[in-house]
């Protein structure tokens, strides 16, 4: 046997043994993650697979090794960590959901969900993923840039530009996943990131669809307050002034103050800020609406990442942007690409869908959940009418 041959021997041996390998790590993969022991009957997908499957170039896959989500999690339903960069270079964190018998050769459809304002991917907007994964969707729930686990050298800094651009940068991941239909995607908000979803959609005609529940115009929140009445011209100069104070103050000090990021004015005329969203103990007369947010952040859902879970606030000059900038100027040329809203009977910030729903050219559906506070659709299923919300998508997504 001449030198030559023995060594094409030894290298076609040595691919042998990598192939193996590579084989053998497949099949420990697929058994760790296919629900042994659970009682569920599928494979996982390993996440390598998924990676090989996607053509964005700054974005990644890997598993779900640490999960801290707060809803009731379907074992049954793949979920996998992912990262993707929007278009001002802020890697966007995000869970990636899959159907039920997922196959990486076929093509789905897909939605992307983020929101309320201040929460994270673990809370509501994982959960309503999960449910239209349920539903044969290819769904990711996403951190908005500087909050949760998403990039940012300034933390729980609001933007409704950063934001809006979150939404595309989104469908930038999920429209180039091969097992994704690019033709068939739409978008989810919840509260406060609604009118991030929405707007959005104005202009990313990508997104074939929009939906939002219990929605919120943050920029008319904080710009404007409670139902446009709250700020007199003198109360909002006052405003301006304590922002103004804030910005020097975080100039000079290099770092960042959390503040709340919708400021009261006082009878005497005094700024009112917290450096946490809510006291570690809620008053007796709280109102409902406060009692409903505590319920829902600081109780069954706390996440210690999420702003709105007490141990957290906004940074003080949060509102800046909003002040600034208005969210959905031209919403009304979403149309033809349809959009749902859902709201509650009970809802204090109803009037937002209202107002939005007055705005949209057709084809449009609101649907008033009888009952639902606004809390509710964050994580009540008896009151999230996901039949409809999937059947809007199906319809929609032909």
């Amino acid at each position: 046997m001449t030198k030559v041959t023995s060594l094409r021997r030894t290298m076609k041996m040595k691919k042998h043994q990598k192939a193996l390998l590579i084989a053998a790590a497949l099949w420990v993969s697929t058994f760790l993650f296919s629900g042994f022991g659970t009682g569920a009957a599928y494979a996982a997908t390993p996440a390598a697979v998924l990676q090989a499957r996607s053509q964005m170039k700054q974005s990644s896959i890997s598993e779900l090794t640490n999960d801290t989500r707060v809803f009731k999690v379907d074992p049954k339903i793949e979920a996998k960590n992912v990262r993707f960069q929007n278009r001002y270079g802020f890697d966007i964190a995000g869970h990636l959901y899959l159907p039920k018998n997922f196959d990486a050769q076929k093509q789905y459809k897909a939605v992307v969900v983020s929101g309320p304002f201040g929460a994270v991917k673990e809370q509501s907007s994982g959960l309503y993923a999960q449910e239209m994964a349920k539903h044969g969707y290819v769904a990711v729930a996403f951190d908005p840039s500087m909050t949760g686990e998403s990039g940012g050298t300034r933390r729980n800094m609001a933007s409704p530009d950063i934001f809006v651009e979150d939404y595309s940068a989104a469908v930038d991941f999920i429209s180039n996943l091969k097992f994704v239909n690019p033709d068939k995607v739409g978008a989810i908000g919840i509260c406060g990131l609604s009118g991030m979803a929405l707007t959005a959609a104005a202009n990313d005609t990508r997104i074939k669809a929009v939906a939002t529940s219990a929605m919120y115009d943050m920029s008319d929140s904080i710009r404007n307050h409670y139902q446009g009445d709250y700020y007199t011209p003198e109360q909002r100069e006052k405003v301006k002034e304590h922002l103004a104070v804030m910005r020097d103050k975080e100039a000079k000090e290099g770092q960042a103050i959390p503040g709340s990021h919708e400021l009261a004015v006082d009878a005497q005329g005094h700024v009112i800020s917290h450096d946490t969203m809510f006291p570690d103990k809620l008053p007796a007369d709280a109102n409902s609406v406060v009692k409903g947010f505590y319920d829902y952040y600081v109780g069954r859902a706390y996440h210690p990442r999420s702003i709105n879970s007490n141990t957290l606030a906004w940074d003080s000059t949060t509102p800046y942007g909003f002040f600034n900038f208005s969210l959905m100027e031209h919403i009304d040329e979403i149309s033809p690409r349809p959009v749902l809203l859902i709201t509650g009977e009970k809802a204090h910030s109803k009037y937002f869908a209202d107002a939005a729903y007055a705005k949209l050219k057709a084809p449009k559906r609101e649907i008033v959940v009888p009952g639902a506070t606004h809390t509710d659709l964050y994580d009540q299923m008896d009151k999230i009418p996901f039949d409809d919300l999937v059947q809007f998508f199906d319809d929609a997504l032909k």
